[in-house]
């Protein structure tokens, strides 16, 4: 990585268009890719995401598609016609779901389809409460596998488990970590937390930050800290 702007992801978790094109516009060019999830999804609808690509953003979908095969492969289609960078399907949907998007997004060679493994809010008590036997790792491992095996060329987890699976798997496939707070801030809803330099350190490829870069007085400067230490670990590989 040579600029690790390909590398940040900031997440615009907000209710409308007006307040994602602030945070874009207060931003500026200290990062290249923003998320878009379901609550501006909803609040806005595609429309928002055809203004960042227009403007020369990149976009990560994250509507975490989990349906029947046809049903995901027709919102994949949609989503390649949108002019997104990236999206996320779950891996829990299985092999014949994961196929059915992968192979909606062949129109577009550019787009990464990213499989969903274990949310991070997910701590090791939840995970047994929805039925899921074993560990987060190995659920985290089980899914990656099913998921890369299948045509996703990355996968979405903490970066508490991406050291594993890059000792497993190799660097073939891109891993986006989400729940990346910097040392000293609140952890809010997130339970597998950690901070940039861990993520990248871990070998995650993508990192994703919201609240500590949006709802800073100053989100420039936020970014540009964070950028500076994801650049540090980069560095020294």
């Amino acid at each position: 990585m040579t600029d690790p702007r390909e590398s940040l992801i900031v997440a615009l978790d907000v209710s409308s268009a007006a307040a994602a094109q602030r945070i874009v516009a207060a931003v500026g060019d200290s990062a290249f890719t923003y998320k878009v999830g379901m609550q501006l999804y909803t609040a806005e609808g595609p429309q928002v995401v055809r203004d960042l690509v227009a403007s020369g953003r990149r976009v990560f979908l994250d509507l975490k598609f989990h349906d029947i095969p046809n049903t995901v492969a027709a919102a994949v289609k949609e989503a390649t016609a949108l002019g997104v960078s990236m999206l996320t399907v779950h891996a829990a949907g299985g092999g014949k779901m994961l196929r059915a998007a992968t192979q909606a997004a062949t129109v577009n060679p550019q787009l990464t389809v990213l499989a969903v493994t274990v949310l991070t809010s997910f701590d090791q008590d939840e995970l047994q409460t929805v039925g899921v036997p074993g560990n987060v790792v190995d659920q985290v491992s089980r899914l990656a596998a099913l998921a890369l095996d299948n045509g996703c060329r990355g996968i979405v987890t903490s970066a508490r488990e991406a050291s594993a699976l890059r000792k497993e798997r190799g660097w073939g496939f891109a891993i986006v970590t989400p729940g990346v707070r910097p040392a000293g801030v609140s952890h809010d809803d997130q339970a597998r937390v950690v901070t940039p330099e861990e993520a990248m350190g871990a070998g995650a490829t993508h990192i994703v930050v919201g609240r500590p870069i949006t709802e800073a007085s100053d989100p420039a400067a936020a970014a540009r800290a964070i950028l500076s230490q994801m650049n540090a670990v980069a560095s020294s590989r």
